[in-house]
């Protein structure tokens, strides 16, 4: 038994190293958007979906109405059935800018997601070339949107999502929120996944989500993926099935998120979608022992003198820090806590699954039992 665990702690350890290597090739070929991009020559749509964000959309709506760059710009603000006041925030913060307007969105059918049913109708009412799809949360620097359009065009892809740098606050976010980063700058072959039509190399934020209008048109839109909990992944899946490519980057320049504002919203956050992120139950416990297997065995083993394991241990360790390092994210002390990250969220994957099945997902206010 002894001489079995050694070599489970062996292999685990040479597995996390060469998932850190993967991790430096990644962030040396990840994109970034320009600096000073050039001028945008075509009509752009920025969409906002919104649903009782009062509280947070002004400094969304502020920094979209100081992009440079974009002549013809328009924003639309969906106000998604809030009953905050979302909308007349919006009209306050906006004055009397004539790019601006906001548009009531009807409800979507019961037990389905409302965010693809609200970017769907956003879409319909756009006239850019281009659809930016930007969430009530994230704050753009001032140059964001004309540099993901200049990327997206400079290398000819139909849909770019630029990750906005994730602002994280209290042990849990600052355990949790990285993850997000790093599982597709691990695992995720950015390259290949870029000029490859397999949807399964697919990743996205739809927090900021700029996709060629044609493209999008191409690949029936969010209307076609409205069961989707998981909506930005199945839209750069479904642009992939249509002929399109696309691929997930570094936007931590241009782009700032405060996704959750305490560890209740991160639980909650993450119950509703881990579920459909790893697909089925069979999946999801493969998936959590293979993570388990590389991250979490290791340091356990270092504990009591291992030294294979002290050496998977800093593997990890390294693989959270050049995540960090290259998107934004807080490197120390956080990435010496990867192993307790990673048992966190293999903690939040069964509890998700637990709430699917007892048919308990909601969002918002909404239920998504259908959808599951």
């Amino acid at each position: 038994m002894r001489r079995l665990l050694g070599a489970a702690v062996r292999s685990a350890a040479v597995g996390s190293l060469v998932a850190a290597a993967h991790a430096l090739v990644n962030a040396r070929l990840m994109r970034v958007p320009a600096a000073d991009p050039p001028q945008c020559q075509e009509k752009v749509s920025v969409l906002v979906p919104a649903r009782d964000e009062a509280h947070r959309i002004a400094p969304t709506i502020r920094s979209l109405r100081a992009q440079r760059g974009v002549p013809e710009l328009e924003i639309i603000v969906l106000d998604d059935g809030s009953a905050d006041g979302t909308a007349d925030e919006v009209r306050l913060v906006a004055g009397d800018d004539p790019r601006l307007r906001v548009v009531t969105g009807d409800a979507p059918p019961a037990g389905l997601p409302g965010k693809p049913h609200a970017c769907a109708r956003l879409a319909e009412l756009a006239e850019g070339h281009v659809l930016v799809f930007v969430d009530a949360d994230v704050v753009l620097a001032p140059h964001a949107v004309a540099a993901a359009v200049a990327m997206l065009r400079e290398n000819d892809l139909d849909v770019v999502s630029p990750f906005p740098r994730q602002l994280a606050d209290g042990a849990g976010a600052r355990l949790v929120q990285p993850l997000l980063q790093w599982s597709w700058l691990v695992f995720l072959p950015l390259r290949l996944a870029e000029r490859s039509p397999r949807p399964s190399l697919s990743a996205a934020n739809g927090q900021f989500l700029v996709v060629d209008t044609a493209a999008y048109q191409r690949s029936g839109g969010f209307a076609g993926i409205a069961t989707a909990v998981l909506d930005d992944i199945a839209l750069m899946r479904a642009v992939k099935r249509s002929g399109g490519r696309g691929v997930v980057v570094d936007g931590s320049t241009v782009a700032v998120c405060r996704m959750y504002e305490d560890w209740a919203e991160v639980r909650d956050g993450y119950e509703k979608s881990l579920w459909s992120a790893t697909g089925t139950p069979a999946a999801a416990a493969a998936l959590s022992v293979v993570l388990a297997w590389l991250y979490v065995l290791p340091p356990i083993a270092a504990l009591t003198g291992s030294r294979a394991g002290a050496v998977g241990y800093a593997a990890g360790v390294l693989t959270r820090a050049v995540t960090a390092r290259h998107t934004g994210g807080r490197v120390w002390p956080d990435a010496l806590a990867h192993p307790v990250s990673v048992g966190l969220l293999l903690t939040l994957v069964a509890r998700s699954w637990r709430a699917r099945r007892a048919g308990r997902l909601h969002w918002k206010g909404r239920s998504l039992r259908e959808s599951s």
